[in-house]
C-alpha cells in the first residue's frame, strides 16, 4: 500500500489470514508515525 499523503509512504500488508495481531499492530504503529497521529487517532479515522 503507497500513499502519498503528508509524503510518500509504503506499507506491505500481508497476503495471508488471518493476519496476527502483532502484525497488525506495528502496520498501524507506521502509519499513525508517518501521518504524526496515535494509533487511536488514525483507528477513529478508520472507524474501526
Amino acid at each position: 500500500m503507497t500513499t502519498q499523503r503528508d509524503g510518500e509512504n509504503h506499507e506491505v500488508i500481508p497476503f495471508h489470514h488471518p493476519i496476527e495481531t502483532g502484525t497488525l499492530s506495528s502496520i498501524l504503529k507506521r502509519i499513525a508515525a508517518h501521518h504524526g497521529l496515535t494509533v487511536d487517532d488514525l483507528l477513529k479515522m478508520l472507524e474501526l
